[in-house]
């Protein structure tokens, strides 16, 4: 296949197949833009982003602020192969056919681990929030629930995944739209006195945790965007996948920056970034309450909710059709590339499967096998970004000679900006390693990452012996 074929093999029938066998093309625009939206706005930033502000304090805006450079750097990096090449494996095909499968296979196992063990991440939280309003029904009994029916829904028709994500985001999108504008009438005196910059500067002032807590801070802003590759994934089982991937990227990437930057500085501008309940409580919560917002908690429980189920739609969906796409390409087993009426069943139930086992090893091993499996997924998606970087570096200077008519998203200050954006992410390597647990979670994810791009690597190299035989 010519690499200028703006049609991935992932997409179209191979030799011997039948239609059958070809993932379906049943999202639309509207879908990929609100999945492109709201794919990254999850718990993380609705509870989680509570633990990066009692680390580095006010501070966390200026965390956010880098961090939602870098996402914004890689996404359009995302946006420039997606558009030029769709495909279902999305980076992980490109990383396979511009850097070695050694490359194609790390980033997309890795992806698909870090999607996996979120799933069983976010069907623990969902089951415990349940389990509150429901008592009679134990928490890992939700969980089942849970598990069972967006697995369900993602074995019927895309379209279906399509319209759950529309309206889980549509509602998170709406909340942070909301929350911001009540941020603002708060910080001017609308609900009472105007803060002003007290609480940028006192309790000890804006940097209160030093470099130590910027650190930490920074591991929480940087998982908190994880996630957001799922869009270019799904693109290419749209109706136009080079278009509609481009316009979602396009439209995304500020307003991602813009509500997570912006949803911080409100937080640390109107209450102290000490106070005990950012932390436990959620930042959303602790400031709703002090506008006097009525029911402000359960009001964000609702939206948590909503946010975690959200991502296991989308967790789901993508490492079923990441594991798709590797399986296809002789990456992993081939009963996982069976594809029914458009879905890849048998991708959707192993990730499904694996997704609820690590639910179970988060009951009987929740110190040991659970917290490994989640430290080496909170690692994975740096690795997959060091990639991507790779990749565009070799692909774009390949399409500008080839096929520069497929370059309908570039990326911006080639290749200087991808350049710092590999660094930058090398930087968050050497942060990790300055500490104790960061030097654990590394060791962890160097030996998988080991293992994987060895496997690559060899089936590279039967690729070419095969080729040299033939």
């Amino acid at each position: 296949m010519s690499r200028t074929n703006t049609r991935s093999p992932q997409n179209a029938p191979e030799a011997g197949q039948n239609s059958e066998s070809v993932l379906s093309h049943g999202l639309k625009q509207r879908h990929l833009s609100m999945i492109a939206l709201g794919g990254v706005i999850g718990a993380g930033l609705f509870v989680g982003s509570g633990v990066g502000i009692a680390a580095a304090g006010p501070a966390i805006v200026l965390l956010f602020m880098g961090t939602g450079a870098l996402v914004m750097l890689i996404m359009r990096m995302l946006g420039e192969m997606s558009a030029a090449r769709p495909s279902t494996g999305s980076f992980s095909v490109h990383a396979e056919e511009e850097v070695g499968s050694w490359a194609g296979a790390t980033s997309g196992w890795m992806y698909w681990l870090m999607l996996c063990a979120g799933v069983a991440a976010e069907a623990t939280a969902a089951g415990s929030i349940m389990h509150n309003w429901v008592t009679f029904i134990p928490a890992y009994g939700w969980v089942a629930i849970f598990m069972a029916f967006f697995c369900g829904s993602n074995l019927t028709a895309v379209k279906n995944f399509g319209e759950f994500e529309f309206w889980f985001s549509a509602i998170k999108v709406a909340t942070i739209v909301a929350f911001l504008v009540l941020g603002v009438l708060g910080i001017l005196g609308v609900f009472g006195d105007a803060p002003g910059t007290s609480n940028l500067t006192d309790h000890g002032g804006f940097f209160p945790g030093g470099a130590a807590g910027l650190a930490a801070g920074l591991l929480t802003t940087i998982s908190g965007f994880a996630g957001l590759e799922t869009v270019t994934i799904a693109a290419a089982e749209s109706d136009n996948p080079s278009r509609n991937v481009a316009r979602a990227v396009r439209t995304a990437v500020w307003r991602i920056a813009l509500f997570y930057i912006g949803s911080m500085a409100v937080v640390v501008t109107l209450v102290p970034w000490n106070n005990p309940r950012v932390a436990t409580d959620g930042p959303y919560v602790t400031v709703l309450d002090k506008l006097g917002i009525p029911a402000a908690g359960t009001i964000m429980q609702v939206v948590v909710l909503v946010a975690l189920l959200s991502a296991m739609n989308a967790n789901i969906y993508g490492s079923s059709r990441m594991a798709y796409s590797l399986v296809h390409r002789g990456q992993g087993p081939r009963f996982l590339a069976k594809v029914t009426n458009g879905v890849p069943m048998a991708a959707v139930l192993a990730s499904c499967v694996f997704g609820f086992a690590a639910v179970i090893a988060g009951i009987v091993w929740p110190t040991t096998v659970f917290t490994w499996l989640l430290n080496i997924a909170g690692c994975a998606v740096l690795v997959v970004w060091s990639i991507v970087c790779l990749t565009q570096l070799k692909m774009r200077r390949r399409l500008e000679r080839e096929a520069p008519e497929l370059l309908s998203v570039r990326m911006w200050g080639f290749p200087y900006l991808t350049w710092v954006a590999f660094a930058a992410i090398l930087g968050v390597f050497a942060v990790m390693a300055a500490s104790e647990d960061g030097r654990q979670q590394l060791l962890g994810t160097a030996v998988v990452v080991a293992a994987l791009a060895g496997a690559g690597h060899l089936k590279q190299l039967r690729d070419r012996r095969a080729a040299t035989e033939s």
